[in-house]
């Protein structure tokens, strides 16, 4: 079986649920064809943000955000928007961070993709098996793995939070923290939400926000102001980077 390398496993994680997070799914259900697809693409995404993101320089504030949660013997729920994905690809590979994929054949060359940086993944969505996907990260979390999330993902509205990453913090204890990585030269693609491909060797910014904490006991009302904070500290995030990028 062809299996992506794999991120050192802590001992207290569950082995099927790691084991499943971080290995290629069967590619069975799949027609000949559309198993060609997969393969190449995923390949062809793997090679291009290596090629890119090795000749970038990188600029990182906020780290300390980071370095708390760790001295906290926490682990940090990532959100960020889905526009940023090809370069939070490469900053944050091989730290075994696991993130949601949709259940789509668009979605398991992402997985493969990704899987090739170290990352792990639990297949859902907001559209399709989200709250699935959520309870697999809880339970990879509890295991002692980081998580991921592009929070106006897989299909928009663009720069809109959604509830995911509040969610599973509620559920694990365990803190947001929000990054925005900001190219100062690049390409924008032509979809939904306007994916930044950074120009090769330019400068990258990349930076955190004070994590964001959600109790067990927070109600529905509670829970939506604390998304809608994540969503007020993410646009201010973008803001301060445009202004870096100008």
């Amino acid at each position: 079986m062809d299996v992506p390398a794999k991120t050192e496993i802590n001992p207290r994680r569950s082995e099927a649920a790691v084991e499943r997070a971080y290995s290629f799914a069967s590619l069975s259900p799949y027609s000949f064809a559309e198993r060609l697809l997969i393969r190449l693409t995923d390949l062809a995404s793997y090679a291009a943000i290596n090629l890119i993101s090795n000749t970038l320089r990188w600029e990182v504030r906020g780290i300390e955000h980071l370095n708390k949660i760790d001295e906290d013997g926490r682990l940090p729920i990532y959100a960020f928007w889905h526009d940023r994905i090809f370069l939070s690809t490469y900053f944050f590979r091989n730290r075994g961070i696991v993130v949601m994929t949709s259940q789509s054949r668009d979605g398991e060359y992402i997985a493969r993709f990704i899987q090739r940086f170290g990352y792990g993944v639990a297949r859902g969505s907001s559209t399709r098996g989200g709250v699935g996907a959520i309870v697999e990260m809880a339970r990879l979390m509890r295991a002692n793995c980081p998580t991921g999330f592009s929070i106006d993902g897989p299909k928009g509205p663009r720069y809109v939070a959604k509830m995911g990453a509040v969610l599973l913090a509620k559920k694990t204890g365990n803190p947001v923290l929000t990054f925005c990585i900001t190219p100062r030269k690049f390409w924008t693609l032509k979809s939904w939400d306007r994916l930044q491909i950074p120009r090769p060797f330019t400068k990258v910014l990349v930076e955190f926000e004070a994590p964001l904490y959600v109790t067990n006991d927070t109600d529905e009302t509670t829970l939506r102001a604390k998304r809608d904070e994540l969503q007020h500290v993410l646009d201010s995030l973008c803001v301060r980077g445009e202004d870096w990028r100008t």
